[in-house]
């Protein structure tokens, strides 16, 4: 017989926010297996309710817009019977997401780490949403790069994060581990 978690009193969802690559979707998927949830991802959602590739739903609609229409989905997926984990791309307008993170049934947690762990998990996709794999070399050769717009990153979501009391660092830690700790940490059995 497995283990079994129990919830945080009152808590029924779990939203996981974080800069981009930072381990959102790979986490939030252990997590709600760990504790039997389901799992959503708000750009797969988009990809399935607007039956278009991320590329192209960024290019249709300006930041405040997109950000909007994310706010909705996760108000969407938190209206569904069951307990779920639901990953949030990065939304600059904090405004289109903070009504749900402080509600009483919802814990939501920020996934941290510093630039150069988050290099390592970067994930290239092309135009069709198409993951392809870049060389070490290529990497290399753009490291200031990518380890500067992650830094960029960190501090431009910083703003959009600053309601969003539940911290987590993850120090570079496999998604296992990272699942572990925060099961250790917000969760009682």
């Amino acid at each position: 017989m497995g283990i079994v978690y129990y919830k945080i009193t009152g808590i029924q969802d779990v939203i996981i926010f974080g800069v981009p690559c930072v381990g959102k979707t790979t986490t939030g998927i252990l997590l709600a297996q760990k504790l039997a949830y389901d799992f959503y991802d708000i750009d797969e959602e988009v990809i399935t309710q607007f039956n278009t590739t991320i590329e192209k739903f960024i290019n249709a609609f300006g930041r405040y817009e997109r950000d909007r229409i994310r706010g909705g989905i996760i108000g969407q997926l938190l209206a569904r019977n069951g307990d779920k984990v639901i990953s949030v791309t990065p939304m600059s307008y904090s405004r289109c997401f903070n009504k749900y993170i402080q509600r009483p049934d919802v814990i939501a947690i920020e996934l941290q780490d510093e630039p150069e762990n988050i290099l390592n998990r970067l994930i290239f996709t092309d135009e069709n949403d198409q993951i392809y794999e870049d060389s070490e070399e290529y990497r290399e050769a753009h490291r200031d790069y990518y380890l500067n717009d992650i830094r960029e990153d960190i501090k431009f979501y910083s703003n959009s994060f600053k309601k969003i009391e539940l911290k987590f660092q993850m120090n570079n830690a496999p998604p296992d581990l990272v699942v572990e700790r925060l099961i250790e940490q917000y969760f009682q059995k």
